[in-house]
């Protein structure tokens, strides 16, 4: 155990990704940048026994909701080492655990991009299955006061109205 301080912060060093110390002790906050969702923040704790991880994806569905769990359900299957988790207020978490032997610098790197895989490449399908109706009405209100949809862009061909 007493090496995996020393594994976490030169892996996270070499890899160039931005962290902090978290809270408590053996706790490491990491900013993963992401093409979907902006960033990933991740808690990486060291307990007695192993490492956990936890990242929050996103909040719990306004709409749809058995599509929206299925959908993350399905997604567990390709999440080797972590899984989707919704808190007692339906918010979604991308979790895992290790043993401390596990922690290596080939480890952590596989780690950081399934975690990533798991909260950015979701991002999108997860906001149009959960969330479509409150972006529709973000769309028409922005388009009713000629204000800018570029954060909604990439549901474009979802939100845009063919009013010809």
């Amino acid at each position: 155990m007493s090496d995996v301080p020393a594994i976490i912060e030169a892996f996270l060093k070499d890899a160039e990704i931005e962290w902090e110390p978290g809270a408590s002790d053996g706790e490491y906050v990491v900013t993963l940048p992401g093409e979907r969702k902006l960033k990933t923040v991740a808690s990486l704790i060291i307990g007695d026994q192993g490492l956990s991880v936890s990242a929050f994806v996103v909040r719990n569905a306004d709409e749809n909701h058995e599509a929206f769990y299925r959908y993350l359900l399905r997604r567990n299957l390709r999440l080797p080492g972590l899984g989707y988790a919704i808190d007692k207020s339906g918010d979604v978490y991308v979790v895992g655990q290790l043993p401390l032997e596990a922690v290596t610098p080939a480890y952590l790197d596989q780690l950081m991009g399934v975690l990533l895989e798991a909260s950015d490449n979701a991002f999108n399908e997860l906001l149009v299955l959960g969330f479509r109706t409150s972006m529709q009405k973000e769309w028409d209100w922005r388009i009713s006061r000629g204000e800018s949809t570029r954060n909604l862009e990439a549901f474009r061909h979802l939100l845009e109205h063919d009013d010809s």
